[in-house]
């Protein structure tokens, strides 16, 4: 994974939370709008489905089946992971977040930037190639909805992980790349990077493996939308750094367009003797040197001289 975690921000700068926040409710906001307004073409959901699975089958990847009969046989297995698809999504991002802003300040706009963008380019995939879920494919394809199976164990209704009643509040064909993977990759990474104690590197290998079992065994992703969701995270990694210095020229130049330069002030006591006055040929403002004036410092005065411009005092 490139380094995308590895940039320092300038010296004696620390992001605020009270800026960070509303910057992040922003883009995730967008995030969600533009996911729930991307057409749900259904028919074509369902064809690309149908396309990953056949193209897992013939590639020998289809390991869908076997973990969603698992996890449909066995609820001690299956309810524990679908409250894990439900929540940690929602739960584990934000606290690595966090703990990258507290602890690990030098890398933070880093990784929050990665995140931004491998999220953003997420919602373009979503767009480009609506796909239908296993667990909405047509029951002779031999998948069980786990969600629905046990969803008198949790707050979930017919949309998956949306609470009841609020399906229509998410795209259920927004599944390829799978962002429950390519979030768990994110977190995985910095887990792995920042982390001191062998117990937080040992997480941070085990939440994104644990993830694509629970997508796959509770049939929301095919392995092939979290190979994506991984494959996302990796690009935005290489555009973290290119943005993060469009950013900062944005920033200058907004800087530089609206803050003034303040103009030289004069003192309120002070007197500018010339102002507004013009003088005639020959004539000079007392104490006001001349070119003939500053050639004469090369000579020596006469003592008359030299006792005509003493001062007062010293005479």
């Amino acid at each position: 994974m490139p380094h995308a975690t590895a940039a320092t921000p300038p010296s004696g700068h620390r992001p605020r939370w009270w800026t960070e926040l509303p910057l992040i409710a922003v883009v995730y906001g967008l995030y969600s709008m533009g996911r729930l307004l991307v057409h749900e073409n259904i028919p074509a959901a369902v064809d690309n489905g149908l396309a990953i699975l056949r193209l897992e089958k013939a590639l020998h990847l289809n390991a869908e089946h076997p973990l969603n009969r698992l996890l449909t046989a066995n609820p001690a297995l299956g309810i524990p992971a679908d409250f894990a698809y439900a929540s940690l999504h929602y739960l584990v991002t934000p606290a690595v977040l966090v703990w990258i802003f507290r602890r690990r300040s030098a890398a933070y706009r880093a990784a929050r930037t990665w995140l931004m963008t491998s999220t953003l380019l997420g919602l373009v995939g979503f767009t480009l190639m609506p796909t239908c879920p296993p667990r909405l494919l047509d029951a002779h394809h031999g998948f069980v909805d786990t969600m629905a199976q046990y969803s008198s164990y949790g707050w979930w209704g017919a949309g998956a992980s949306a609470p009841r009643g609020l399906s229509g509040m998410t795209n259920q064909y927004a599944a390829m790349p799978s962002l429950h993977v390519g979030w768990a990759v994110w977190c995985g990474v910095l887990l792995w990077r920042h982390g001191r104690h062998p117990l937080v590197r040992a997480a941070g290998v085990a939440y994104p493996l644990l993830t694509v079992l629970v997508v796959m065994g509770t049939a929301n992703h095919y392995f092939l939308d979290a190979v994506a969701g991984a494959a996302v995270m990796t690009v935005g990694a290489l555009l973290t750094r290119p943005f993060m210095r469009i950013a900062d020229r944005v920033k200058d130049r907004v800087l530089t367009a609206f803050v003034r330069v303040p103009a030289t002030v004069t003192p309120a006591n002070s007197t500018i003797v010339s102002a507004g006055c013009k003088t005639s040929a020959g004539e000079r403002i007392p104490g006001q040197r001349t070119a003939s004036a500053d050639s004469s410092d090369a000579r020596t005065l006469s003592p008359a001289e030299a006792d005509d411009d003493a001062p007062a005092a010293a005479r």
